[in-house]
Protein backbone atom coordinates (compact mmCIF):
# COMPACT_ATOMS: atom_id res chain seq x y z
CA UNK A 1 0.00 0.00 0.00
CA UNK A 2 1.31 3.14 -1.01
CA UNK A 3 1.79 5.80 1.96
CA UNK A 4 0.29 8.25 0.03
CA UNK A 5 -3.00 6.20 0.39
CA UNK A 6 -2.58 5.47 4.02
CA UNK A 7 -2.18 9.27 4.82
CA UNK A 8 -3.99 12.61 3.31
CA UNK A 9 -1.53 14.93 5.38
CA UNK A 10 1.93 15.27 4.29
CA UNK A 11 3.03 18.74 4.28
CA UNK A 12 5.99 18.34 6.91
CA UNK A 13 6.91 15.22 4.04
CA UNK A 14 7.22 17.46 1.20
CA UNK A 15 8.41 20.79 2.97
CA UNK A 16 11.42 18.31 5.06
CA UNK A 17 14.26 18.34 1.91
CA UNK A 18 14.04 22.62 1.44
CA UNK A 19 13.55 23.61 4.88
CA UNK A 20 13.78 23.02 8.38
CA UNK A 21 9.93 21.37 9.28
CA UNK A 22 7.92 22.03 12.58
CA UNK A 23 10.91 20.25 14.93
CA UNK A 24 14.30 20.90 12.94
CA UNK A 25 15.84 23.90 15.08
CA UNK A 26 15.38 21.96 18.45
CA UNK A 27 16.70 18.83 17.01
CA UNK A 28 19.99 20.66 15.66
CA UNK A 29 20.51 22.83 18.63
CA UNK A 30 20.28 19.09 20.46
CA UNK A 31 22.69 17.29 18.64
CA UNK A 32 25.11 20.52 18.27
CA UNK A 33 25.19 20.88 14.56
CA UNK A 34 23.17 23.69 12.88
CA UNK A 35 24.82 23.06 9.46
CA UNK A 36 23.12 21.04 6.32
CA UNK A 37 24.06 17.50 8.80
CA UNK A 38 21.65 18.89 11.52
CA UNK A 39 19.11 19.75 9.25
CA UNK A 40 18.91 16.22 7.39
CA UNK A 41 18.99 14.59 10.97
CA UNK A 42 15.88 16.97 11.80
CA UNK A 43 14.24 16.06 8.47
CA UNK A 44 14.81 12.21 9.43
CA UNK A 45 12.98 13.27 12.62
CA UNK A 46 10.01 14.95 11.38
CA UNK A 47 9.47 11.69 8.56
CA UNK A 48 9.47 9.28 11.91
CA UNK A 49 7.59 11.73 13.39
CA UNK A 50 4.58 12.31 10.75
CA UNK A 51 4.92 8.74 9.16
CA UNK A 52 6.64 6.15 11.56
CA UNK A 53 6.89 3.54 12.09
CA UNK A 54 8.92 4.48 8.45
CA UNK A 55 11.65 2.07 6.45
CA UNK A 56 14.80 3.55 5.27
CA UNK A 57 13.78 3.21 1.90
CA UNK A 58 10.89 5.23 2.20
CA UNK A 59 13.16 7.70 4.20
CA UNK A 60 15.50 7.96 1.58
CA UNK A 61 12.85 8.02 -1.13
CA UNK A 62 11.10 11.14 0.11
CA UNK A 63 14.71 12.89 1.30
CA UNK A 64 16.39 12.08 -1.24
CA UNK A 65 19.36 10.30 0.66
CA UNK A 66 21.48 7.58 -0.01
CA UNK A 67 21.08 3.78 1.68
CA UNK A 68 24.45 4.70 3.82
CA UNK A 69 22.93 7.97 4.60
CA UNK A 70 19.52 7.38 5.76
CA UNK A 71 21.70 4.36 7.67
CA UNK A 72 24.13 7.03 9.75
CA UNK A 73 21.43 8.83 10.79
CA UNK A 74 19.11 6.29 12.08
CA UNK A 75 21.89 4.82 13.83
CA UNK A 76 22.74 7.84 15.86
CA UNK A 77 19.12 8.52 16.51
CA UNK A 78 18.89 4.74 17.87
CA UNK A 79 22.23 5.27 19.73
CA UNK A 80 21.00 8.10 21.79
CA UNK A 81 17.71 6.58 22.17
CA UNK A 82 15.69 9.04 20.08
CA UNK A 83 14.40 5.96 17.78
CA UNK A 84 13.65 2.27 17.81
CA UNK A 85 13.41 -0.43 15.50
CA UNK A 86 9.98 -1.82 15.46
CA UNK A 87 7.72 -4.93 14.06
CA UNK A 88 5.56 -3.08 11.27
CA UNK A 89 1.53 -3.34 11.42
CA UNK A 90 -0.16 -5.31 9.03
CA UNK A 91 -1.45 -2.64 6.83
CA UNK A 92 2.04 -1.79 6.02
CA UNK A 93 3.02 -5.10 5.04
CA UNK A 94 3.41 -5.78 1.29
CA UNK A 95 3.51 -9.02 -0.44
CA UNK A 96 4.93 -12.36 0.99
CA UNK A 97 9.08 -12.41 2.62
CA UNK A 98 10.50 -10.98 5.35
CA UNK A 99 9.08 -7.37 6.18
CA UNK A 100 11.00 -4.72 5.92
CA UNK A 101 12.85 -2.90 9.22
CA UNK A 102 10.79 0.00 10.43
CA UNK A 103 11.49 3.05 12.77
CA UNK A 104 9.75 5.33 14.83
CA UNK A 105 10.28 7.81 17.60
CA UNK A 106 10.36 6.94 21.23
CA UNK A 107 9.83 8.94 23.96
CA UNK A 108 12.98 10.82 24.54
CA UNK A 109 12.79 11.97 20.50
CA UNK A 110 9.42 13.00 20.86
CA UNK A 111 10.71 14.85 24.07
CA UNK A 112 13.34 17.07 22.01
CA UNK A 113 10.20 18.17 19.92
CA UNK A 114 8.89 20.61 22.33
CA UNK A 115 8.40 19.80 26.15
CA UNK A 116 10.46 22.31 27.51
CA UNK A 117 7.35 23.86 29.66
CA UNK A 118 6.35 20.15 31.18
CA UNK A 119 7.42 21.10 34.93
CA UNK A 120 5.69 24.81 34.76
CA UNK A 121 2.60 23.08 32.91
CA UNK A 122 2.75 20.15 35.49
CA UNK A 123 3.05 22.35 38.50
CA UNK A 124 0.19 24.82 37.14
CA UNK A 125 -2.10 21.89 36.65
CA UNK A 126 -1.71 20.51 40.56
CA UNK A 127 -2.25 24.06 41.35
CA UNK A 128 -5.37 24.69 39.91
CA UNK A 129 -6.55 21.31 40.92
CA UNK A 130 -5.28 22.12 44.46
CA UNK A 131 -7.66 25.24 44.47
CA UNK A 132 -10.68 24.07 42.43
CA UNK A 133 -10.21 20.05 42.20
CA UNK A 134 -11.08 17.64 39.56
CA UNK A 135 -14.08 20.21 37.97
CA UNK A 136 -11.12 22.73 37.81
CA UNK A 137 -9.08 20.40 35.26
CA UNK A 138 -12.14 19.09 33.63
CA UNK A 139 -13.10 22.49 32.72
CA UNK A 140 -9.73 23.36 31.71
CA UNK A 141 -9.22 20.21 29.79
CA UNK A 142 -12.81 21.17 27.97
CA UNK A 143 -11.93 24.86 27.11
CA UNK A 144 -8.34 23.80 25.43
CA UNK A 145 -9.80 21.43 23.45
CA UNK A 146 -12.15 24.05 22.14
CA UNK A 147 -9.61 26.58 21.62
CA UNK A 148 -8.15 23.72 19.27
CA UNK A 149 -11.66 23.03 16.87
CA UNK A 150 -13.15 26.26 17.18
CA UNK A 151 -13.53 26.55 13.36
CA UNK A 152 -14.73 23.18 13.32
CA UNK A 153 -18.30 22.79 13.12
CA UNK A 154 -20.59 19.24 13.70
CA UNK A 155 -20.89 17.16 11.21
CA UNK A 156 -24.64 18.02 9.49
CA UNK A 157 -25.50 14.81 8.16
CA UNK A 158 -24.01 11.10 9.45
CA UNK A 159 -22.75 9.33 6.14
CA UNK A 160 -19.56 7.76 5.07
CA UNK A 161 -18.36 10.69 3.32
CA UNK A 162 -19.54 13.67 5.54
CA UNK A 163 -17.97 11.13 8.67
CA UNK A 164 -14.49 11.24 7.02
CA UNK A 165 -14.35 14.69 5.54
CA UNK A 166 -15.20 16.14 9.13
CA UNK A 167 -12.38 13.40 10.57
CA UNK A 168 -10.31 15.43 8.47
CA UNK A 169 -11.14 18.74 9.60
CA UNK A 170 -10.22 17.80 12.87
CA UNK A 171 -7.13 16.16 11.91
CA UNK A 172 -6.09 19.56 10.56
CA UNK A 173 -7.05 21.87 13.68
CA UNK A 174 -5.34 19.59 15.54
CA UNK A 175 -1.99 19.66 13.36
CA UNK A 176 -2.18 23.94 13.45
CA UNK A 177 -1.88 23.43 17.25
CA UNK A 178 1.44 21.46 17.28
CA UNK A 179 -0.10 17.68 16.95
CA UNK A 180 0.80 16.46 13.41
CA UNK A 181 -2.45 14.96 12.98
CA UNK A 182 -3.52 12.82 9.77
CA UNK A 183 -6.28 10.47 9.26
CA UNK A 184 -6.09 6.95 7.40
CA UNK A 185 -8.88 4.58 6.04
CA UNK A 186 -9.14 1.41 8.10
CA UNK A 187 -11.40 -1.13 6.89
CA UNK A 188 -15.27 0.24 7.75
CA UNK A 189 -13.74 3.27 9.27
CA UNK A 190 -11.46 6.25 9.37
CA UNK A 191 -8.47 7.34 12.15
CA UNK A 192 -7.29 10.37 13.34
CA UNK A 193 -3.72 9.75 14.06
CA UNK A 194 -2.10 12.17 16.26
CA UNK A 195 1.62 11.41 16.08
CA UNK A 196 2.94 13.99 18.30
CA UNK A 197 1.59 15.27 21.65
CA UNK A 198 2.75 18.74 22.65
CA UNK A 199 1.24 17.88 26.32
CA UNK A 200 1.83 14.49 26.46
CA UNK A 201 3.92 14.12 29.65
CA UNK A 202 1.39 16.16 31.34
CA UNK A 203 -1.28 14.02 30.15
CA UNK A 204 0.45 11.22 31.79
CA UNK A 205 -0.09 12.83 35.32
CA UNK A 206 -3.80 14.19 34.30
CA UNK A 207 -5.71 11.90 31.78
CA UNK A 208 -8.65 14.77 31.65
CA UNK A 209 -6.88 16.35 28.68
CA UNK A 210 -7.01 12.98 26.86
CA UNK A 211 -10.49 12.23 27.93
CA UNK A 212 -11.61 16.21 26.96
CA UNK A 213 -9.98 15.55 23.12
CA UNK A 214 -12.44 12.32 22.75
CA UNK A 215 -15.55 13.96 23.86
CA UNK A 216 -14.66 16.48 21.41
CA UNK A 217 -14.70 13.96 18.80
CA UNK A 218 -18.14 12.82 19.56
CA UNK A 219 -19.30 15.83 19.81
CA UNK A 220 -18.10 16.93 16.04
CA UNK A 221 -18.86 13.69 14.64
CA UNK A 222 -22.13 12.88 16.36
CA UNK A 223 -20.95 9.21 16.74
CA UNK A 224 -19.25 6.77 19.25
CA UNK A 225 -15.32 7.04 18.58
CA UNK A 226 -12.76 4.73 20.26
CA UNK A 227 -9.65 5.67 21.52
CA UNK A 228 -7.15 2.91 20.21
CA UNK A 229 -3.78 3.98 21.28
CA UNK A 230 -2.31 7.21 23.30
CA UNK A 231 1.19 8.40 23.47
CA UNK A 232 0.66 9.53 27.30
CA UNK A 233 0.29 5.75 27.72
CA UNK A 234 3.42 5.18 25.38
CA UNK A 235 2.13 4.29 22.24
CA UNK A 236 4.09 6.10 18.92
CA UNK A 237 0.89 8.05 18.16
CA UNK A 238 -2.80 8.80 19.66
CA UNK A 239 -5.18 6.87 17.34
CA UNK A 240 -8.80 7.20 17.26
CA UNK A 241 -11.54 5.09 15.71
CA UNK A 242 -14.48 6.53 13.85
CA UNK A 243 -16.77 4.18 12.35
CA UNK A 244 -17.85 5.02 9.25
CA UNK A 245 -21.49 4.15 9.60
CA UNK A 246 -24.82 5.69 9.26
CA UNK A 247 -26.84 6.68 12.09
CA UNK A 248 -30.52 4.95 13.07
CA UNK A 249 -31.73 8.26 13.68
CA UNK A 250 -35.28 7.22 14.34
CA UNK A 251 -33.66 5.39 17.33
CA UNK A 252 -31.30 7.65 19.19
CA UNK A 253 -32.06 6.41 22.81
CA UNK A 254 -29.01 4.60 24.29
CA UNK A 255 -28.90 0.72 23.73
CA UNK A 256 -30.82 0.83 20.41
CA UNK A 257 -29.35 -1.09 18.18
CA UNK A 258 -27.08 0.60 15.91
CA UNK A 259 -27.72 0.53 11.83
CA UNK A 260 -26.88 -1.63 9.40
CA UNK A 261 -23.00 -0.64 7.76
CA UNK A 262 -23.57 1.17 4.49
CA UNK A 263 -23.32 -0.98 1.89
CA UNK A 264 -20.47 0.71 0.27
CA UNK A 265 -18.09 3.23 2.01
CA UNK A 266 -15.78 6.11 0.50
CA UNK A 267 -12.86 5.17 -1.57
CA UNK A 268 -9.60 6.18 -0.15
CA UNK A 269 -9.02 9.92 0.39
CA UNK A 270 -5.97 12.10 0.18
Amino acid sequence: MERRAEFRHTGVVKTAPELPARGSSVLADAHGDATHEGQTRAAVVDLLLADGPVSATEIGDKLGLTAAGVRRHLDALIESGEARLVTPPRWQQRGRGRPAKRYQLTAKGRGRLGHAYDDLAGAAMRQLQAIGGETAIEDFARARVQAIVADVTPVAQHEPEQLAAKADEIADAFTSAGFAASTRQVGAGVQICQHHCPVSHVAEEFPQLCEAELDAFRELLGTHVQRLATIANGDCACTTHVPLMQLDKTSPTPGAQPAPAPTSLRKEHR
